[in-house]
């Protein structure tokens, strides 16, 4: 029942098909062995998909592809050229998914948890351990990444 779905939540983040299976099993074993501390509040499906979520980000930590950066290392502003905006009713879900596999993994993981996995910037911020200030910037300068190399892409 809940296979698939948590093997595409893994794969989306790790992008590694087997990492991905390994990481599904892993967490249906977490989930088993924790049992009783799963209270009820939420569905079985939202606290399995949370394991998912958090033993992917573990392994991306692991092999040291995840790393935010210091809000105090960048000063950099976003600047959005009206004319670079792609309309994104032309483009296709498979075009954007695969867009947003080729960015920085913390880029990935944070369009992955907003806009697939519907978690807001609170939720994020607290799954990523990360300050509300620091969730909003990287999403905003991920956003603007997605924006530029769809548009290149595009050309």
């Amino acid at each position: 029942m809940y296979c698939s779905a948590m093997f595409n939540v893994a794969f989306r983040i790790v992008t590694d098909k087997t990492l991905a299976e390994e990481i599904m099993q892993d967490s249906f074993l977490k989930a088993f062995t924790k049992l009783d501390s799963y209270s009820g509040k939420v569905t079985f499906g939202a606290w399995l998909k949370k394991i998912v979520i958090n033993t992917s980000i573990n392994e991306l930590k692991k092999a040291n592809q995840f790393q935010f950066e210091s809000l105090n290392d960048t000063n950099e502003s976003v600047d959005i050229n009206e004319n670079d905006i792609v309309s994104w009713n032309e483009l296709k879900a498979e075009q954007i998914l695969k867009t947003m596999q080729s960015l920085k993994s913390n880029y990935k993981i944070i369009l992955t948890l907003f806009f697939i996995e519907g978690f807001d910037l609170e939720e994020i911020s607290s799954i990523l351990n990360i300050s509300n200030e620091n969730c909003r910037t990287t999403m905003s300068r991920a956003k603007e990444s997605l924006r530029k190399k769809l548009n290149d892409n595009g050309k």
